[in-house]
C-alpha cells in the first residue's frame, strides 16, 4: 500500500535542521522524529529485511515494529521513530542484519 497519502505537512516550520540521508541533504523541522523528518521528505524506504531482502519504512511510529531501523552517524539498529532529528545527522539505509556489540568474549570460549 503506498504511504503517499498517509503523510503531508501540516505547516510551514519556524526551525528546521539539516540532515543527510544516503547522501542527499534536507531540511527539516527540528523537534520531530527521524522517521517523520525522513517520511516528511519523501524517504519511504529506511531498511532492508535481513530475512528477505524486502524494503521496509517506519510503520507504528512508536517503537514497536522495528521497521524503522536505520544506521545514524556510523551506528546501526537505530529506531528513527524514537530518535528526535538533530543539525548534521548522517543517516543510511540499513540492508540486512547488523551485528551486535562485542561483548568481550570469544566465540569458540577461549577465554576461560
Amino acid at each position: 500500500m503506498p504511504a503517499d497519502s498517509l503523510f503531508r505537512a501540516l505547516g510551514p516550520a519556524e526551525k528546521t535542521v539539516r540532515i543527510e540521508f544516503e547522501g542527499a541533504s534536507f531540511s527539516v523541522p527540528a523537534g520531530i522524529s527521524l522517521a517523520a523528518a525522513l517520511l516528511l521528505s519523501g524517504v519511504t524506504h529506511t531498511r532492508d529485511s535481513a530475512v528477505s531482502g524486502r524494503p521496509g519504512a517506519p510503520f507504528c511510529m512508536m517503537g514497536v515494529c522495528f521497521e524503522c531501523l536505520v544506521e545514524v552517524d556510523g551506528l546501526a539498529n537505530c529506531q528513527a521513530c524514537l530518535l528526535p532529528v538533530r543539525a548534521g545527522m548522517r543517516v543510511l539505509r540499513q540492508r540486512g542484519a547488523r551485528d551486535l556489540l562485542d561483548s568481550g568474549h570469544d566465540e569458540e570460549g577461549a577465554d576461560e
